[in-house]
C-alpha cells in the first residue's frame, strides 16, 4: 500500500512541485469527506518544545494528517510528544497504538521516504539547517518565525526552496488572522491617505551569554542543542529540561536568536512590510538611536516612508495624511473610527485570504501554491528585524540594498551577514 501510495499521490506532486502553478485535485478532507489513507499528507516534527505543543494539537486534529515522527534532542520531550500521538490515534480506534517514531537526529526523520512535510519548531539558530535540508529530500515546510538567524541563512533557505519547488509556510501566523488583514487592506486602500509614518512596537536584540556551567540533564543531547553556534556549556535557563521550572530564554543571547527583534518583530515588522506592500523588498536606510537627535531606531524606506522601533500605540501604528490604523492581537482601531466602519469594498486591495495558518499549508501542499507567509515574505520580513539589530549592535548608521541584499559601502557591516558555524554544520 504505501509503495503504491507514492506512485500515485506523492508522484504528482514531486512532478508539479517545481513550477507550484499546476493545482492538484481538492483531496477529499478538504470538501469534507473522510480522506482515504493514501490522500493524507504525512508529517514529522523536528523540535518539541513549548511553541510546538500546539502545533502537534492542531495536526492531531486533522483527519487530513498523519503524523509519522518527532525529532527531538532531548529524549523526554520527544517521548512526551511520541506518547501524545499515539495515544490520540489509537483513541481513535479504540486500542494502542505505537506506530510514531521518534529521533533524537533531523537527519534521520528527513531522510525517510515516505513523509512528505516537516514542520520545523527548532531555537532559530536550528532553522536554516533542517530547512534546507528538507528541501534537497522534496518535503514540504513549515517553519517557525523567526526564518532565520542571520540575513544570508534567509536567502540560501529562499533559494533552496524555490529551486526544489516546495510549499513553505513560515511560521508568522498574524497574516491569517483578519484583524491584521483588514488593517493593511484599509492601509493599501489609501483610506488614511499617503502613509508616511509607523510605529512597530515589540522589544530590543539579544545579547551576549555569559551564564555560568551546570551540569547536563539526563536525556538531553547538549551537543547537539548547540549545533552549529559556538559551544558553550549547558544551563538550564537556555535549555530546561522538562518538567520545566523557568520558561526558556534562549531568545535572550545572541549565538541563538535576535532577541524581542526577532521574536515579536517577525510579528510585527511582517505586518508592517504587508501594510506597506514591501513584500519583495525592504528599508534602504537604518539608524539606531544616538541619545541626541535620533530616540528611536528608524528605517526609511526608498518611497520615503519613515518606520520607528517603538513609539506609537502597541503592535502596529500606521500613520497616513488623512489618518492612522493601529493593529495589534484581538484589537483593532483606527482614527477616524468611521475608517474601519465598512468591509473592504470594490476597487480596493483586497489581499490574501487565509483559512487558517496551518489549514493554508495544507491546501497549498495540495495545490502546489504558494501559502500566505511564502519563504520569499519570511525572509524579507526577519530582514528588517536583522537590519536594525546589526544597527543596534554597530551604533551606527547604515545604508542597505534591498535588491542585491549588502550593505552599501560598508564591509564591517557586511560581515555581520553571516556568522561562522560550528562542523559539520555548514549551508
Amino acid at each position: 500500500m504505501a509503495g503504491q501510495r507514492q506512485t500515485t499521490r506523492r508522484g504528482f506532486l514531486k512532478g508539479a512541485a517545481a513550477a507550484l502553478g499546476a493545482p492538484y485535485v481538492l483531496s477529499q478532507a478538504i470538501v469534507g469527506a473522510a480522506p482515504a489513507p493514501s490522500d493524507r499528507i504525512t508529517m514529522g516534527i523536528i523540535g518539541y518544545g513549548k511553541q510546538c505543543r500546539g502545533h502537534l494539537s492542531g495536526m492531531l486534529g486533522r483527519p487530513d494528517v498523519r503524523m509519522l515522527a518527532i525529532c527531538d534532542c532531548d529524549s523526554v520531550r520527544r517521548k512526551m510528544a511520541v506518547k501524545r500521538v499515539d495515544d490520540r490515534y489509537g483513541s481513535a480506534k479504540g486500542k494502542a497504538t505505537a506506530g510514531c517514531a521518534d529521533y533524537n537526529d533531523f537527519r534521520q526523520l528527513i531522510d525517510r521516504s515516505d513523509i512528505d512535510a516537516v514542520l520545523i519548531a527548532t531555537p532559530d539558530h536550528w532553522h536554516a539547517i533542517p530547512v534546507i535540508r528538507a528541501a534537497e529530500a522534496g518535503k514540504d515546510i513549515y517553519c517557525e518565525k523567526p526564518l532565520s538567524l542571520t540575513l544570508r541563512e534567509a536567502k540560501l533557505m529562499a533559494d533552496a526552496v524555490r529551486r526544489y519547488g516546495r510549499v513553505f509556510q513560515t511560521g508568522s501566523q498574524q497574516r491569517s488572522s483578519r484583524e491584521f488583514r483588514f488593517a493593511c487592506e484599509m492601509v493599501r486602500s489609501g483610506r488614511i491617505g499617503k502613509v508616511h509614518t509607523v510605529h512597530v512596537n515589540v522589544g530590543g536584540p539579544s545579547t551576549d551569554c555569559y551564564l555560568p556551567a551546570e551540569p547536563v540533564p539526563k536525556g538531553i543531547d547538549w551537543d547537539l542543542w548547540i549545533g552549529p553556534a559556538p559551544w558553550r556549556p549547558y544551563h538550564k535557563i537556555i535549555c530546561p529540561a522538562i518538567p520545566y521550572n523557568n520558561f526558556p530564554s534562549w531568545r535572550r543571547f545572541r549565538d541563538y536568536s535576535g532577541g524581542g527583534m526577532t521574536d515579536w518583530g517577525a510579528h510585527h515588522f511582517d505586518i508592517a512590510q504587508w501594510g506597506l506592500g514591501m513584500d519583495e523588498s525592504g528599508p534602504v536606510e537604518i539608524t539606531p538611536p544616538d541619545g541626541k537627535n535620533v530616540k528611536r531606531l528608524t528605517y526609511k524606506y526608498a518611497n520615503g516612508v519613515v518606520m520607528y522601533h517603538g513609539g506609537g500605540r502597541s503592535g502596529v501604528d500606521f500613520i497616513g495624511t488623512e489618518g492612522r490604523v493601529m493593529v495589534n492581537r484581538g484589537r483593532l482601531a483606527t482614527e477616524p473610527a468611521s475608517l474601519m466602519a465598512t468591509p473592504t469594498g470594490a476597487g480596493e486591495v483586497h489581499l490574501y485570504k487565509s483559512p487558517g495558518h496551518h489549514a493554508d499549508w495544507l491546501n497549498c501542499i495540495r495545490q502546489r501554491r504558494r501559502p500566505i507567509c511564502d519563504i520569499e515574505i519570511g525572509a524579507r520580513s526577519v530582514s528588517v528585524c536583522h537590519l536594525g539589530n546589526i544597527a543596534y549592535m554597530l551604533k551606527r548608521p547604515l545604508r542597505w540594498d534591498p535588491e542585491k541584499e549588502v550593505f552599501l559601502g560598508d564591509a564591517e557591516a557586511n560581515r555581520w551577514l553571516d556568522r561562522p558555524r560550528r562542523g559539520p554544520w555548514q549551508v
